[in-house]
């Protein structure tokens, strides 16, 4: 399997009045022909950074990418492209799904006039064609009467359909990495179920890539090969999604997966992490967990773990997989089904 981006080093910084924020710090991922990568942290992780970085979207000011990232894709390095190359790979080769799909679409535009700009300027497709190829693009993603909804409005669709419509435009031009910042965050439980097996189905169609920004372990362990867990702006393990749900070793980790609520629990109350997020205006110089950290010792705040190699497919960086650390084991609580075994 080629890998199709390849992203080392990344941060990006933003410039605030009185604050210099290091939102994203020094990540690497890669991304792989027709897999499902997704990337997991609480709120402030990075996660959303880190996908606006690939898309060239990261607003200079206030933000910028810092000297010395990079983001390969097919061996080409986006961060030294110019925006009017970077137009170039928007929409045509690597797309986005937006969170909200009634600020990702435009309230004073037909939904087909809408999907058909990227199928003329990426494509060259004249407007007859572009049309046509809209209605299908509509019936693709599942919504009904597409050559009658094709001429209608986004306050005509529910938030349901509006969220179809997004996944729509941006697979129009049959990219090849498409990018889901929270896609199912809006909606309810019944439509995020439909929307997600839209997806499935539609890369088992196409062979693209997704790249899943979630929260939501539940997304994760239903859509994804791959899982990269950020925190601090960093990413603090990776690994196949068994090794992650069956084998994490990041104490993070342990705590998002038993924060999961557990089909089969003595009780009502959801567990949760202690503590806050760093302030990433003012990040730790050692691990950027250990504040919260049940497990931390006195080298986790004082100096930044290097990666562990858990196998060829896993690693973590955390001061506890050293061999001269005191061996903890991970919690009862993380196992998907209730216990660490399931």
């Amino acid at each position: 399997m080629s890998k199709l981006l390849e992203i080392k080093n990344l941060s990006v910084h933003f410039n605030l009045i009185g604050r210099h924020v290091q939102a994203v710090r020094g990540v690497d991922l890669d991304l792989n022909e027709g897999e499902t990568l997704a990337i997991v942290g609480e709120s402030g992780s990075g996660k959303s950074v880190t996908s606006k970085a690939i898309m060239g979207l990261i607003p200079n000011p206030p933000g910028e990418i810092v000297k010395g990232s990079s983001i390969l894709f097919e061996g080409k390095d986006l961060v030294s492209y110019t925006e009017k190359q970077l137009e170039k790979v928007r929409g045509k080769e690597i797309s986005m799904i937006f969170q909200d799909p009634m600020t990702a679409l435009n309230p004073t535009m037909k939904i087909g006039k809408q999907i058909m700009e990227g199928l003329i300027k990426h494509q060259g497709m004249s407007k007859h064609d572009a049309r046509n190829r809209a209605i299908e693009l509509l019936k693709l993603v599942g919504i009904p009467k597409p050559e009658v909804r094709v001429d209608e409005y986004p306050h005509q669709f529910s938030g349901g359909m509006r969220q179809r419509v997004v996944i729509a435009i941006a697979l129009a031009c049959n990219p090849k990495v498409l990018i889901a910042d929270e896609p199912t965050t809006a909606l309810d439980v019944t439509i995020q179920a439909q929307i997600l097996d839209l997806m499935r189905d539609l890369q088992k169609k196409t062979k693209t890539a997704i790249i899943l920004i979630t929260h939501d372990l539940g997304v994760v362990a239903n859509m994804a090969q791959r899982v990269a867990v950020m925190y601090g702006g960093k990413v603090v393990e990776t690994g196949m999604i068994d090794e992650i749900f069956y084998n994490p070793k990041h104490p993070y980790t342990w705590g998002l997966l038993s924060s999961m609520p557990k089909l089969h629990a003595t009780t009502d109350k959801l567990l949760a992490i202690p503590g806050s997020p760093p302030d990433l205006a003012n990040p730790p110089k050692g691990c950027p967990f250990a504040a919260r950290c049940p497990y931390a010792m006195k080298v986790c705040t004082d100096h930044m773990p290097e990666y562990t190699e858990l196998s060829s497919t896993q690693k973590a960086a955390c001061w506890l997989l050293d061999e001269r650390a005191p061996k903890v084991d991970p919690p009862e609580t993380i196992g998907v089904g209730g216990t660490k075994n399931g």
